[in-house]
Parts: structure tokens; C-alpha cells; sequence
């Protein structure tokens, strides 16, 4: 992070992201396929986290509610790590390859919800329209989050957005 931010990301290479930790570029290349996933290298546990968290959800909540529950804890991980979740953001938005990933990252993270809401029995169109507005809720909870003037903990803001986009759509 700290030569992404110094060099930019385009301008930092492996052997210095290796030298940096004290690794070699053969070790580097053992734990990432390339300086990218660096920066998403936690997606696969905050994807398990997500699922197992909605899957855990109580049945008897409406779907939307359940990805809400899911989104709380995924909020409640990320809120212990706000300061690195900023810098890691502002080298990502600096970035359009980065910011690309990002999208993919997030669409798979949509893919899983669809998938875990339909094993909880909802429908389609219903499952899939229910995980996007939960990772468009996530993803502007999420911004607001790391804005610099912004106090409020992620799972706050998670609700917080959902309430609005509930206000927009009862109208």
C-alpha cells in the first residue's frame, strides 16, 4: 500500500512490493498471481463471510432484509479496517484496470447472493434483482464510508442506504 501510494500503482513493480515485505519475487508469486491481487487478495473470505451470514439469516426475514443482515456483517469486518479500506479505495480510484477488478469483484460478490438467496427458495427474477440492489446498497454505503469526512460505522451506513433506496422505490 505504501508503495502504491508513494510510486502509484502503474510505476511499482514485484521486486519492489517483494524487497518491501522481505520476500523474494519467487515467494511473492506463491501468495498472488500478480501485483493487482494484492489489493483483493481478502475477496474469497469476505465472499465466504457474505454467504455464510445470509445463509444463516433467519428464513422467516423478506430476502432483502437477509442480504441487509449479510451486508451488516461484512460491514462489521471491514469497520475494524477503515483506514487501510481509505488508502486501499484512493489507489484503486486512481486506477482504471484497478477499478475495473473492483467491478468484477463486486459482480461476483452479487453472483454468490443470487446463488445463496435461491437456495433459500427465492425466485428468480426476485433472487438476482434482490443480491444487485444489496451490492448497489453495499457500494454506495461502502463510498460514503471511506470519504474522509464521513464518522458513521459501515453497518450504519449499510442500513442507512437501504433505507433510502426503499424510499425512493415506495414512491
Amino acid at each position: 500500500m505504501e508503495l502504491y501510494a508513494e510510486h502509484g500503482f502503474e510505476q511499482t513493480t514485484v521486486a519492489e512490493i517483494a524487497g518491501r515485505a522481505g520476500l523474494t519475487e519467487r515467494t511473492f508469486f506463491r501468495h498472488f498471481s500478480d501485483k493487482r491481487e494484492v489489493l483483493f487478495s481478502g475477496a474469497d473470505s469476505l465472499e465466504q463471510l457474505l454467504i455464510a451470514a445470509l445463509a444463516d439469516a433467519p428464513r422467516s426475514i423478506a430476502p432483502i432484509e437477509a442480504v441487509a443482515a449479510a451486508l451488516d456483517a461484512v460491514g462489521a469486518r471491514l469497520d475494524e479496517r477503515r483506514e487501510f479500506a481509505r488508502r486501499r479505495q484512493a489507489i484503486i480510484a486512481a486506477n482504471p484496470e484497478l477499478q475495473e477488478r473492483e467491478l468484477i469483484k463486486l459482480a461476483s460478490l452479487a453472483a454468490a447472493l443470487a446463488d445463496t438467496l435461491r437456495r433459500r427458495g427465492v425466485k428468480d427474477p426476485a433472487a438476482s434483482l434482490t443480491a444487485e440492489a444489496g451490492i448497489a446498497v453495499f457500494k454506495v454505503a461502502f463510498e460514503r464510508w471511506v470519504a474522509e469526512s464521513n464518522k458513521q460505522n459501515l453497518p450504519f451506513l449499510v442500513r442507512d442506504s437501504l433505507d433510502e433506496l426503499k424510499a425512493v422505490t415506495s414512491s
